[in-house]
């Protein structure tokens, strides 16, 4: 095995910046997520602690109770996927390094790495997207009533 000089872990640590920039951006919107999710949960027992004086009323409750279950499958997808796109990005630099470390050509596994957090992250995305939808059909639910 051979050594690295510094000056040959100077450009390995330049291309860490990247993915470490990733995960902080991506920590935010996990944040995010974990406190819509929680304001959710809140505001699924405290419908499901109202009793309804009519029975339409009642009917109104179980379809926001229903919509807020089908929001925190989404919201609990989202999350996993984004946790699954922080958790390869420290793969990814351990993969830099080790590759650079024992000079092996590992660029497809690199690149695999990357592409899976990036798709993963796409999907954190689109549930959110998703989420956002059903909380409007909710709000609209509650309104019409």
């Amino acid at each position: 095995m051979t050594t690295l000089f510094f000056t040959e872990i100077i450009p390995i640590l330049q291309l860490s910046i990247g993915p470490v920039i990733l995960i902080s951006g991506v920590g935010l919107l996990l944040l995010t997520l974990t406190n819509r999710f929680g304001r959710l949960l809140d505001r699924a027992r405290l419908l499901s602690r109202d009793h309804p004086p009519t029975p339409a009323q009642a009917a109104g409750v179980r379809a926001q109770i229903a919509i807020l279950q089908r929001r925190s499958a989404i919201l609990r997808l989202s999350i996993t996927l984004g946790a699954v796109t922080v958790l390869l990005v420290p793969v990814l630099i351990l993969v830099l390094f080790v590759s650079a470390l024992l000079k092996l050509e590992a660029g497809w596994l690199i690149v695999a790495i990357f592409c899976l957090s990036q798709l993963s992250l796409i999907g954190s995305m689109i549930a959110f997207i998703r989420d956002m939808n059903l909380a409007l059909e909710a709000v609209r639910l509650e309104i019409g009533q």
